[in-house]
C-alpha cells in the first residue's frame, strides 16, 4: 500500500520526470544532476526541497520579515 506524502517524490514520480524506467537509469540521472536520493525498498525517492536545492534554490525561510527592513 502506498501513501501520498506531500513534498515526497516516489520512484514512479521520478520515472515520469526523468523519462527513464529502469531504477539504475533514474538514480544515475538524478545523482548526475546533484539531486540527493534515498534508496528504498520500492525504489529511489527524494523530496521537492532536495530537487530545488540541486537547482540552486534556497529553501523557504520561516522569517516573517526580510533582513533589509533594518
Amino acid at each position: 500500500m502506498s501513501r501520498v506524502v506531500p513534498g515526497v517524490l516516489t520512484f514512479q514520480d521520478l520515472q515520469h520526470i526523468t523519462g527513464y524506467q529502469r531504477r539504475s537509469d533514474v538514480e544515475r540521472t538524478l545523482i548526475d544532476q546533484g539531486v540527493h536520493i534515498f534508496r528504498g525498498r520500492a525504489g529511489p525517492w527524494t523530496t521537492l526541497d532536495l530537487i530545488n536545492q540541486a537547482g540552486g534554490l534556497n529553501p523557504a525561510s520561516d522569517e516573517k520579515y526580510a533582513p533589509d527592513i533594518l
